[in-house]
């Protein structure tokens, strides 16, 4: 029985890792299909064998620091009970500081965030236009209808996401596997050619490239950080797969095909210095191999997209339930995996915008031109926050802590200050996205917090309602009312409402709070907290995670469980319906309140974010002005 279970912990172990392979590598994984290509369009007026070789130095060493050094050494282990992101940055970093106050840092960790929105649009973009671009090698005259047809897969890509990710989900890993063994035999192929290309090894033909042409220097290093796109996805994604299996498909699958890939673009790019073909479809012959590459990649791409479509609903819905963002519609794709979901508003902008962008630059190699800023600025705000965490969990001095983190600022301040060059061509569309995210997720938290301290936070005390409750005039009805309370201390609005307009109670009063706290998932044990106030009044406190979505219907059944008497068809729900009105004197600037009055007015209802039967539910308007 011993062997047996070690037998199929093995085969668990192979999954995961071979799942790693296809969601979180998928990004980088199709990097090849342009990043040497336009490394050798920005090299510098040099020895074309000094030129390559430079350029292979820099995009390997790019990988070995940035990747490996810096995310799979450090940064995965600051895990938030096995959750990794930037949300889990900032719960681990700053805590209940975090929901608390808009300090500086947590500013930066939104500003991380957004641009991750700015990189959810531009991704899936240049990875399928960048794959169908191979059926130019073979049929020039296609070239004017790559943008339509790269336009027509993500349409299609888009429309299929309602079904979710659990039947296509099984393809990814042995894609995926095929893709990085193919990518390490077109390279090997050609290095055995050409084997001086390992000289590349070396760090300091890359550095030397660098420091004798400063003014190319930069336009070289935006093209180099293509190769190291969709490091963060090994952070974000550390909770589905576990930081163990993402290293081992890193170091025995993806890592040496990408090397592979690369050197092999690299030796075969020596060898033909005066060929100006495709870098990477260059590597097979023309006709059928090279177009059953292009179907490969194509198939590759549409897995790196999708990887990063995912992403973005999960990174959404951790800025809801961490307070960051209105109530959006979630639908659960897969009743096995809570994590596989679909958000309809955010699916619907991503792929506008996706697909605006296809139609718009029309070829990779114009995007790859507004493609970095959003990536590196992440790079940079992760290193902020991890210093962070350093300094306060972890408790290293200031100065390893410093002395760390200034090393890894030293890659990715230079990386970011390399991409700014490329805001006039087009790196202000994700800077744009980016800016509106955070525009929404500032402006949200700051009227949730105003109206919190203007009326949540001053309200009436448990010993005073248990002094209503028992009030001679007070009359108690049959039944059980559900009172939704957004501060788990105090005597929610809307039941001093309630008793003010019908001088009544009903038999069973339930205080119910839904919290969130600063881990992923709460354990089932820790979910729920009932107390008796008295004399028929209840409070229960639910706690989620910030990746977990409430469920108010199946928390009642376990507040009945505790001994509460209620009937739980028979129940009514009261909610408040903020009503909210301009022209206060709250803090917020003036566009600030007329967009949260837009955002407050477009949220999903509550009685469908908590899953509540909408026959049991009363709201109350609550006019505010803000």
């Amino acid at each position: 029985m011993q062997a047996e279970g070690k037998d199929h912990s093995a085969a668990a172990g192979a999954g995961l890792t071979l799942g790693a392979l296809g969601v979180v590598f998928g990004d980088i994984g199709t990097s090849p299909l342009y990043a040497l290509r336009e490394c050798l369009n920005y090299l510098p007026p040099v020895d074309r064998a000094e030129g390559v070789l430079g350029a292979l130095s820099l995009v390997f060493w790019s990988m070995v620091l940035v990747v490996i050094v810096k995310y799979l050494v450090f940064v995965t282990r600051a895990d938030n009970r096995g959750e990794g992101g930037i949300f889990a940055l900032l719960a681990l970093g700053h805590g209940q500081r975090a929901r608390s106050k808009m300090g500086v840092m947590t500013v930066l960790i939104l500003v991380g965030a957004a641009l991750l929105y700015g990189d959810g649009i531009i991704t899936p973009a240049i990875s399928v236009m960048g794959a169908v671009e191979g059926i130019n090698t073979f049929t020039p005259g296609f070239a004017g209808w790559v943008p339509f047809l790269s336009a027509l897969i993500l349409a299609g890509l888009f429309a299929v996401q309602f079904h979710g990710t659990k039947s296509i989900g099984r393809i990814f890993g042995p894609a995926m596997l095929l893709w990085f063994v193919v990518l390490g035999l077109l390279g090997l192929w050609h290095i055995i050619d050409n084997p001086r290309v390992f000289a590349a090894l070396d760090p300091r033909l890359g550095i030397r490239l660098l420091l004798a042409h400063p003014a190319e220097s930069a336009g070289l290093l935006g093209a180099v950080v293509l190769a190291i796109t969709g490091a963060e996805a090994l952070y974000a994604d550390m909770g589905h797969f576990g930081r163990k299996h993402i290293a081992r498909a890193w170091y025995f699958c993806a890592f040496p095909g990408l090397v592979l890939n690369y050197f092999g673009q690299g030796a075969r790019a020596l060898a033909h210095p005066d060929d100006t073909t495709h870098t990477f479809f260059a590597l097979v012959p023309e006709g059928t191999p090279r177009l059953a590459l292009t179907l490969l990649s194509i198939v590759a791409a549409i897995i790196a997209s999708q990887a990063m479509i995912s992403g973005v609903f999960s990174l959404t819905r951790q800025a809801i339930q961490l307070g960051y963002f209105p109530r959006l519609t979630i639908n659960y794709t897969n009743p096995d995996q809570s994590g596989q979901i679909y958000l309809p508003l955010v699916n619907g902008l991503l792929a506008a915008g996706s697909i605006y962008v296809v139609l718009a630059f029309r070829s990779s190699e114009r995007l790859a031109a507004a493609y970095g800023i959003a990536v590196t600025g992440t790079m940079v705000v992760t290193t902020l926050a991890f210093y962070a965490v350093l300094r306060g969990n972890w408790k290293w001095p200031v100065w390893q802590a410093g002395l760390l983190c200034a090393f890894f600022l030293a890659i990715d301040v230079p990386l970011f200050a390399s991409n700014l060059h490329k805001f006039a061509d087009g790196g202000w569309f994700p800077v744009l996205i980016a800016g509106g995210v955070i525009a929404i997720m500032h402006t949200w938290k700051t009227g949730k917090d105003e109206i919190f301290r203007r009326i949540y936070a001053n309200g009436v005390t448990e010993d005073e309602l248990r002094s209503i409750a028992k009030s001679d005039h007070i009359t108690r009805v049959r039944g059980a009312g559900v009172f939704m309370a957004g501060n788990p201390t105090g005597t929610p609005l809307v039941l001093l409402h309630h008793l003010k307009a019908n001088k009544v109670l009903h038999e069973t009063v339930v205080l119910l709070s839904v919290v969130t706290e600063e881990v992923p998932q709460v354990p089932d044990n820790e979910r729920l907290t009932v107390s008796e106030i008295g004399h028929g009044v209840w409070r229960a406190i639910g706690r989620y995670g910030y990746m977990e979505s409430p469920d108010v219907s199946r928390l009642m059944q376990q507040v009945k469980a505790c001994g509460v008497p209620i009937k739980l068809n028979e129940a009514t729900y009261y909610f408040n319906r903020e009503m909210i009105i301009t022209g206060g004197e709250s803090r917020m600037w003036h566009w600030e309140k007329r967009l949260y009055s837009l955002l407050s007015r477009n949220a999903r209802q509550a009685r469908d974010y908590y899953r509540l039967p909408p026959m049991q539910i009363i709201e109350v308007g609550m006019p505010i002005q803000l």
